[in-house]
């Protein structure tokens, strides 16, 4: 593994066959060729250190999320508040979203991660206190939420294409899918814990443990050694950088139509807090142990995506497609059933699902971009990825106070799926492929291949 300069000097290159990037079958070759060690990443010092802190402060974030959704619910009995507090955490993404990149490209990642992480801490316990005194209103909530979502304008591309520097491209698509796996597994903890304290002791306490959980991240970086990290050339100022960046990734298929589809899934189908927490209240009747327990499960199912996808070397827009298209329908599926037991159960595919599309949608991203455009391009992906909930998150709570939680839930999940389609028969066509159907016994009953005119289109060529 290779940590010296000039490491990540050059993008990964294209496929050169169509039928290898758009949807179709796999080889037995490229089969074998895509398996590695899941958690290969942590030979790494550096990575390590980065996986630690992260395990720590997401299990606070998760159980801050939980505490914030039902104090939000708690204050004024309303989903579409839910869907405002959510909206507001990520308004500034989508107003300032690629200036965050900007400053990525520019500066340091590890100083900006520091800085970043601690203004992180310091709004969960400015909430912590406010809460623990009983002085907190539905407007402070909103308020820190905004000021969250301002931190993570800078904080979510740095922390997206910091991982090269600590890994280099060669384990770029491993490392993304353990910070997902890390990510979800504290998802796994975290509202477990949140829906035990706010029962026992009030949203407060977990605010408070939120805020202390940063400093392990703090310590990991300070920690690291800087000598190991790859080298990044750094894009010096200049007149239109946010201009270059659009213009880049509009004149690449390869970036442009997975981003349109992430935008689409961040928008109406991820919108888990206002759903949870009404079919938690308004449909099951239950408390927060239960919205906790509904989080738990997709986040089992987030964790196996996760270390499925780690196993995976190479991203290919069939899973990127099929996983959004699977993740759309299941959600409609949850959405009608009448049982408990089944709903809850539905949340462990949801979450497999969720995270296939999510890890290949970044590392697909991330490897079919120029180093020197990385930082710009991941802000324009988590602008859109995030940046829709501004949009989604009140329209899909209006939807859900409206016409209920199931109404609500089923809309999110075949728009998203109905995305997913239209998009993967764009990606067919600008691949250069067709779908052909073969009936016959022990046969694909459906492959893409290239697409070559047949008799019929050379005669109607022909009398054109």
């Amino acid at each position: 593994m290779s940590t010296g300069p000039g490491a990540d000097s050059a993008p990964a290159p294209a496929p050169n066959n169509p039928a290898d990037s758009a949807p179709g079958p796999a080889s037995a070759a490229t089969t074998a060729s895509t398996r590695g060690g899941t958690f290969r990443s942590l030979k790494i010092r550096n990575y390590r250190l980065f996986a630690t802190g992260a395990v720590i402060s997401n299990t606070g974030t998760w159980m801050s999320r939980i505490a914030q959704d039902w104090l939000v619910l708690s204050l004024t009995g309303s989903s579409t508040a839910v869907g405002i507090t959510t909206a507001l955490q990520f308004l500034p993404m989508l107003l300032f979203g690629l200036y965050g990149g900007v400053i990525a490209d520019r500066y340091p990642r590890r100083l900006l991660l520091l800085f970043t992480q601690a203004a992180l801490g310091l709004c969960g316990l400015a909430l912590a206190a406010l809460t623990l005194s009983g002085h907190v209103q539905v407007w402070h909530v909103y308020l820190i939420a905004f000021l969250l979502g301002m931190v993570t304008v800078v904080d979510n591309p740095t922390r997206q294409v910091f991982v090269n520097e600590m890994v280099g491209p060669k384990d770029l698509r491993n490392a993304v899918s353990l910070n997902s796996a890390n990510f979800q597994s504290a998802r796994l903890i975290g509202p477990a814990v949140a829906g035990v304290l706010i029962t026992a002791v009030g949203s407060g306490w977990a605010f408070l443990i939120n805020g202390l959980s940063f400093g392990a991240p703090l310590i990991g970086l300070l920690l690291m050694r800087t000598g190991e990290l790859h080298k990044v050339e750094r894009t010096p100022r200049g007149k239109g950088q946010l201009r270059e960046g659009l213009r880049y990734v509009a004149g690449n298929p390869e970036l442009i139509w997975p981003i349109v589809l992430v935008g689409f899934i961040g928008t109406f189908g991820f919108n888990f807090p206002i759903w949870l927490s009404a079919f938690a209240d308004d449909v099951f009747q239950a408390g927060p142990g239960t919205y906790g327990l509904l989080n738990t499960l997709i986040a089992i199912g987030s964790v196996t995506g996760a270390l499925l996808a780690a196993r995976r070397v190479v991203a290919r827009r069939r899973l990127l497609v099929g996983a959004a298209l699977l993740f759309g329908l299941l959600e409609a599926v949850a959405a009608a059933t009448p049982y408990f037991w089944l709903f809850a159960a539905l949340m462990v595919p949801i979450g497999i699902f969720s995270l296939t599309f999510n890890v290949t949608a970044n590392s697909s991203v991330q490897l079919a971009t120029d180093p020197a455009m990385r930082g710009r391009v991941m802000s324009l992906f988590m602008m859109v990825f995030v940046g829709g909930t501004p949009i989604g998150g009140p329209l899909m709570g209006w939807l859900t106070d409206t016409c209920g939680p199931r109404i609500g839930f089923a809309a999110g999940g075949l728009i998203s799926a109905a995305a997913a389609a239209a998009v993967g028969l764009i990606l067919v066509r600008a691949g250069g492929l067709r779908v052909k159907l073969d009936l016959r016994r022990g046969h694909p009953h459906m492959v893409f291949v290239p697409r070559v005119p047949d008799a019929e289109d050379k005669e109607l060529a022909a009398t054109a």
